[in-house]
């Protein structure tokens, strides 16, 4: 008889379950309640986008592309970067991935090795420790503050390095907290890691949703822009999530190494969802301000709603989260959103799930209807009454 559990490494076994999926999962398919856990926009991709993937299908486009990607996509990748963000990056430094979470991948197993540090600012999406530790590296953790904005403080990082760092992780816009790191805050940034080899993971997947200030590229900030990998992708600001495509621009030095991991773990990305992407890339900045429009209409109304109930709530500037303080109401965040969810059938997400030092928070997804979030404002402020 095998013995399945010896032949898991230690590392795998080791990793927890997402803390997100968990409460998605609660909800199942139940109908009696109000989801506000998942961050993924309620909008269907813009049509003429969905019109250039069925056209690719309709003309018989089902071929393999190269392996970083259509030579024409990545060429409209670097003029949407440039164009956007002000920021280069030559179509050679940039591969096209099965979403940004490949991405993020990718630059872990190109640049880690057994014994590297990744730091990472949390609270912080799921991904970053876990992946890490499959590589041998060690995640080290910075607890960002609500009094700092959730931003990353430069004697903070300072404190946090050591002779094994190889990597700094800066998730801005960042989920949960809503954060951003301001071009101020990143030149700050820089001048700590002056004179070191340490380079920089972006995850800049929600770039393009900031409310009252343009969203600054830690590859346009003098000290950063040589040593930043960017990851980013079609999910968020497009509303793309299942076409699973993403992209990720590095270094020139830097690229090879991954384009070759790439090569043998994936080939290439989704050739009809590449073809979308050009439409997207060229075509798509309206859509862009639509959709960002309406999540900042939701961001003030969520925002204002849980305030007039007595919830404290940081004011979120980017993506499409809060991330209310519920530490007064004498729970864990975890026993809050288990009670929300059972007793008055609103799902949020415990804000332990995106690490330690978010305990005492929760976080809301504003990627859904404003009819759909005024539902649940009515069940939580039930809810949190009875502790007033």
């Amino acid at each position: 008889m095998i013995d399945y559990e010896a032949c898991i490494p230690s590392a795998v076994r080791e990793i927890r379950p997402s803390g997100i999926r968990k409460f998605f999962d609660l909800v199942g398919g139940r109908t009696d309640v109000i989801s506000l856990t998942i961050g993924e926009p309620d909008f269907v991709t813009p049509w003429h986008i969905r019109v250039a993937g069925i056209d690719s299908l309709e003309r018989g486009k089902t071929y393999y592309t190269s392996n970083s990607g259509m030579k024409e996509l990545r060429e409209a990748i670097s003029a949407y970067l440039a164009r956007r963000f002000q920021i280069a990056y030559a179509p050679s430094q940039i591969l096209v991935t099965v979403g940004g979470s490949e991405a993020i991948d990718l630059t872990y197993r190109a640049l880690l090795a057994p014994g590297d540090e990744v730091i990472v600012p949390q609270p912080a999406f799921v991904c970053y420790g876990p992946l890490a530790s499959l590589t041998g590296a060690a995640p080290v953790y910075i607890d960002t503050r609500e009094e700092d904005d959730f931003r990353l403080t430069p004697e903070a990082l300072r404190a946090a390095i050591t002779p094994r760092t190889k990597l700094l992780v800066l998730p801005y816009p960042n989920n949960p907290t809503g954060a951003i790191m301001t071009r101020e805050d990143l030149e700050a940034i820089a001048e700590v890691l002056e004179g070191t080899n340490i380079l920089v993971l972006s995850d800049e997947i929600y770039g393009e949703l900031t409310y009252g200030r343009q969203h600054c590229s830690c590859a346009a900030v003098p000290g950063l822009a040589e040593r930043t990998i960017l990851a980013s992708g079609f999910s968020k600001a497009f509303a793309m999530t299942g076409w699973r495509l993403g992209y990720v621009a590095a270094p020139a030095p830097i690229f090879p190494q991954m384009l070759k991991i790439h090569q043998y773990a994936i080939m290439c990305a989704p050739t009809t969802a590449q073809f979308a992407a050009v439409e997207a890339m060229t075509a798509g900045d309206a859509d862009v301000e639509e959709m960002r429009n309406e999540y900042n209409r939701r961001r003030r109304y969520l925002t204002a709603g849980l305030r007039s109930i007595g919830i404290g709530c940081f004011e979120a500037q980017g993506a499409f989260y809060v991330f209310p303080n519920i530490s007064r109401f004498g729970m864990t965040s975890e026993t809050f959103c288990e009670r929300l969810l059972n007793e008055y059938g609103v799902a949020i997400v415990p804000g332990s799930a995106f690490g330690a030092c978010g305990e005492g928070f929760a976080r809301i997804s504003y990627a859904y209807s404003v009819e759909h979030i005024s539902r649940a404002l009515d069940k939580i402020e039930k809810f949190t009454s009875s502790f007033k």
